[in-house]
C-alpha cells in the first residue's frame, strides 16, 4: 500500500535514519551513536503510533490541526538536520583539505623515490664496472706471480748451467729486479681499489635501504588516502539519505494537509450558503431603511475614495522610486561580483598526476595525430587529483579512452582526464583544487592523458588556467 494509507488518520511511519559515524582519518576508531535527528524522529514515530487508535473519532478540523502540528515538527527536524549537515560539511571540508595535503606529500614522495632509484641504478653500474676492472687486474697480477714462482724454483747451479750466456742471465736478473717493485705498486693499487669497492657496496646497501623505506612510506600514504576517500564518500551518502527521508515525510504530510483543507473548505462553503439565504430574507426587510443610510455612506465613500486615490498615487510614485533604486543597487552588485569572479593569472602549472610528460600539446602522438592535450607517464598506483576546482559532469568508460573524467570549471573551462585504474568520485560531485579523484593502474608504467578546453576549444594545459583564449586545434 502507498504511504499515507497504512493508518486511519493517513499518517505514514518514517524509517529511522542511519547513525552518524564519529571521527575520521587514519588511526582513529569509528564510534557509532544515535544522532539528535534519530532520537527526535523516534519520538515523533511513537507519537504517531499512540494517536493512530483515536484517529477514527477525530473530526476533519482536529485531524488537520494534528497534521499541521506534525508539519511544524518536521520543520524543526529540518532545521536540526541543516545544523547537522553544516557539521558534516565542515568535516567534509577538513577531509578534502587532508586529502589535498596527502596527495601533495605522495607527489613529493614519488619524486624522491624516482631520484633514489636513479641513484641506485648509477651505484649498481659503478659497482659492476669496478668489479670488472678489479677482475682484470687480479688476473694480470696472478700471471706475474706465477712467472716469478717458476723462476724462484730454479737453483743457482741450474741457472749457471743454462745455455744462455752471462749477459742474458744478467739481463733477466735486472728485468726481474725491476718487475718486483712494479708488481708491489700494482698490488697496493689493487688493495686500494678493493677498499673503494667495499665502500661503494656499503653505499649501495644504504641506498637500497633508503629506497625500500621510501617505497614503504609511499604505500602508507596511498593507504591513508584510500581510507580518507572512503570516509568522504560515506559522509556524503549519509547526508543525502537523511535529507531525502525528511523531505519525503514532509511531502506526505503536506499532501494530507491539502486534502483536509479542501474538505474543510466545502463544509464552510455549505454553511455560508445557508447563512446567505437567511441574510437575504433579512436584507429584503431592511432594504428601505438602508437606502438612506447607503446614500449618506456613498457620499462619505466618494470623499474617502478621492483621498485614497491621492494616497495611492503617492504610494505608486514612492514604489517606483524604490524599484529604480533597487535596480540600480542590483546592477552595482552584479558588476562587483563580475569583477570579483574574473579569472586571475595562473599560479603555476598543476598537472593531475606527477610524472614525465611524454607528449606535449601540439606534438604528434604515437598514432601520428596532433595531440590536443598532454600525455604523462606516471608511477603505477599514483593518486590523480583535480587540476582545478569544479563539478564532475562525466565519470566512466568512453569508447577507446577507457575510464575517463570530465570536470567543469568556471569561466568556460573543462578538463578531460583519461587513463584511470580507478575513479573515486561521481557525477555531480564538487571537487576542490588538488583533491584526489582516482588512482592510476596498479601495474606497469601507465600513461595519463590530460586535455583542457575553454568554450569547447582545446588549449595548452601546461599554460594553466586563466591563459588567453585561442582557437586551439581541432
Amino acid at each position: 500500500m502507498g504511504a499515507g494509507r497504512d493508518h486511519p488518520a493517513g499518517v505514514a511511519l518514517l524509517p529511522l535514519p542511519v547513525s552518524v559515524p564519529q571521527g575520521a582519518g587514519r588511526g582513529r576508531a569509528f564510534s557509532w551513536r544515535p544522532t539528535l535527528l534519530t532520537t527526535t524522529l523516534l519520538t515523533a514515530t511513537l507519537l504517531v503510533i499512540s494517536t493512530a487508535a483515536t484517529a477514527q473519532t477525530e473530526s476533519p478540523g482536529q485531524t488537520l490541526k494534528r497534521v499541521e502540528q506534525d508539519l511544524q515538527t518536521d520543520k524543526a527536524l529540518q532545521k536540526q538536520l541543516d545544523r547537522q549537515s553544516q557539521t558534516l560539511q565542515k568535516e567534509l571540508d577538513e577531509l578534502r583539505d587532508r586529502l589535498i595535503g596527502l596527495a601533495d606529500q605522495e607527489r613529493a614522495q614519488e619524486d624522491e623515490l624516482v631520484h633514489l632509484e636513479e641513484s641506485l641504478t648509477a651505484l649498481e653500474t659503478q659497482e659492476r664496472n669496478q668489479a670488472e676492472k678489479l677482475e682484470g687486474e687480479r688476473q694480470q697480477i696472478a700471471a706475474l706471480l706465477a712467472a716469478l714462482q717458476r723462476v724462484a724454483r730454479i737453483p743457482p747451479e741450474a741457472a749457471l748451467a743454462r745455455p744462455d750466456g752471462p749477459v742474458d742471465t744478467l739481463r733477466s736478473a735486472l728485468l726481474l729486479r725491476d718487475t718486483v717493485p712494479a708488481l708491489r705498486a700494482r698490488a697496493d693499487a689493487l688493495a686500494q681499489a678493493l677498499t673503494r669497492l667495499a665502500e661503494t657496496r656499503e653505499t649501495l646497501q644504504a641506498q637500497r635501504s633508503r629506497t625500500y623505506a621510501a617505497r614503504l612510506t609511499l604505500i602508507d600514504r596511498q593507504k591513508e588516502i584510500g581510507q580518507l576517500v572512503a570516509r568522504r564518500e560515506e559522509l556524503s551518502r549519509q547526508t543525502e539519505e537523511e535529507r531525502q527521508q525528511v523531505a519525503q515525510r514532509t511531502a506526505r504530510l503536506t499532501g494530507q494537509a491539502a486534502d483536509l483543507r479542501q474538505l474543510m473548505d466545502r463544509i464552510e462553503a455549505e454553511r455560508r450558503a445557508a447563512a446567505a439565504m437567511a441574510a437575504k430574507r433579512e436584507a429584503e426587510r431592511l432594504e428601505a431603511e438602508r437606502r438612506e443610510a447607503e446614500r449618506r455612506l456613498a457620499e462619505q465613500k466618494a470623499a474617502e475614495q478621492k483621498l485614497a486615490d491621492q494616497k495611492a498615487a503617492e504610494q505608486r510614485q514612492a514604489e517606483q522610486k524604490l524599484a529604480e533604486q533597487r535596480a540600480s543597487d542590483q546592477r552595482a552588485r552584479a558588476e562587483a561580483e563580475t569583477a570579483r569572479a574574473a579569472p586571475s593569472a595562473p599560479a603555476g602549472e598543476r598537472l593531475p598526476v606527477g610524472g614525465r610528460v611524454t607528449v606535449r600539446y601540439g606534438e604528434a602522438d604515437r598514432y601520428g595525430a596532433t595531440s590536443r592535450g598532454v600525455t604523462i607517464q606516471a608511477r603505477a598506483g599514483s593518486t590523480v587529483v583535480s587540476p582545478q576546482a569544479g563539478t564532475i559532469v562525466f565519470a566512466g568508460p568512453f569508447r577507446g579512452y577507457g575510464q575517463i573524467l570530465i570536470v567543469e570549471h568556471s569561466h568556460g573551462y573543462h578538463s578531460l582526464i583519461a587513463g584511470f585504474g580507478r575513479i573515486d568520485t561521481a557525477v555531480g560531485r564538487r571537487v576542490a583544487t588538488g583533491e584526489p579523484i582516482g588512482l592510476m593502474p596498479a601495474d606497469g608504467s601507465p600513461d595519463l592523458y590530460f586535455e583542457l578546453r575553454r568554450h569547447g576549444q582545446p588549449i595548452n594545459p601546461q599554460r594553466g588556467f586563466g591563459a588567453p583564449e585561442g582557437k586551439g586545434q581541432g
